[in-house]
């Protein structure tokens, strides 16, 4: 099971380096974990850099990965990581998903760079 990090579904959408990299650890959607709110960073992505027929194409095939709403024992998690790991909200609640789920996180933000259980690949 994998956690496709915003960053690392940024790169790969724009094609970048970095994209091509993730491209290899992209799972198929039956193993691809995906938080409610990696659907709200992408939305707001998209519909800023692209357009909203793009942005619903996305979210139509997350739709079909292993959805993991915020809920209150995720949010208590991701709270101890905030403080653990001195990570944001977002990243801490992204973190928290993945690691209650078995999943490596892919990301290309390097403050997820050391944790456990997380795949970094560098932008560039």
């Amino acid at each position: 099971m994998r956690l496709i990090d915003s960053s690392a579904w940024i790169e790969w959408l724009i094609g970048s380096k970095a994209g091509k990299s993730v491209a290899d650890y992209l799972p198929q959607q039956s193993d691809w974990v995906v938080p409610t709110l990696i659907q709200l960073e992408l939305t707001k992505w998209l519909v800023r850099e692209r357009d909203e027929g793009k942005a619903d194409e996305v979210i139509a095939f997350t739709q079909l990965c292993i959805i993991v709403p915020l809920d209150t024992r995720l949010a208590l998690v991701a709270a101890e990581y905030c403080r653990a790991h001195k990570l944001s909200t977002a990243d801490a609640i992204i973190y928290a998903t993945a690691q209650e789920r078995g999943a490596e996180l892919v990301t290309c933000d390097a403050h997820f760079q050391g944790l456990d259980g997380v795949r970094y690949i560098k932008k560039g």
